[in-house]
């Protein structure tokens, strides 16, 4: 995020004002997880297809017992998600999407030739039930975040996050139409503030990189 909080422009355009540093950083954090998880807007502005392009750290997945490539999760209340994206023009690992029945008929048809579909009844996903399901039936244990801030405040208010890989790059934005790191909404998160305890910090040019533990009020 941009020194004044910001993490993207207010028209959402992809993320380019970090370092190519800070880019190795989040491919690094993407390949320790189990599965990948984003949000059907982030997909959509970024347009990534959450692989992991050095072979090393695939290398460094399989000696640790993963696969090669994290299980890729799409997270979408509507389900309108495009199936040209390049996401399902790559089949390194499989893609899960969790949505509703919302999802029009002519995205489901199009979507389950490329991808595994669970579906809910109810108006939106039930974020901790992905959770459990991601664990129970695809032994996934670790779950890299990769974002939009609305999935990420989601996640917060339900307690679901354990720690946040922040990088502060060295740009300011202003105005209140670009987004936080939660979203452009001005109510408090849901069940209170939480704390972030600093794990680790470092410097490498004019970015910090911080690592922090998550704590929730009781």
């Amino acid at each position: 995020m941009t020194v004044d909080g910001k993490i993207t422009t207010r028209a959402f355009s992809p993320v380019d004002f970090t370092s190519r540093e800070d880019k190795l950083h989040l491919l690094r954090q993407r390949s320790l997880g189990d599965a990948v998880l984003i949000g059907r807007s982030t997909l959509a502005h970024d347009n990534v297809r959450l692989g992991l392009p050095d072979p090393k750290m695939r290398a460094e997945r399989e000696a640790r017992g993963q696969s090669p490539y994290p299980l890729r999760v799409i997270v979408s209340n509507e389900g309108r998600i495009d199936p040209a994206l390049k996401i399902f023009q790559t089949d390194i690992s499989r893609i899960l999407i969790f949505s509703t029945t919302r999802m029009p008929r002519k995205f489901q048809v199009g979507l389950r030739e490329k991808a595994t579909l669970h579906l809910t009844d109810a108006r939106s996903v039930d974020l901790a039930r992905m959770l459990q399901q991601l664990w129970s039936e695809y032994r996934v244990r670790r779950v890299a975040c990769e974002g939009g801030a609305e999935l990420f405040r989601s996640l917060l208010e339900l307690r679901l996050v354990d720690q946040l890989n922040l990088t502060i790059a060295p740009y300011i934005f202003g105005g209140k139409g670009a987004p936080t790191l939660t979203g452009r909404g001005t109510d408090f998160l849901a069940g209170g503030s939480v704390r972030c305890a600093l794990r680790d910090m470092h410097t490498v040019g004019e970015e910090c990189f911080l690592e922090y533990r998550l704590k929730y009020p009781a």
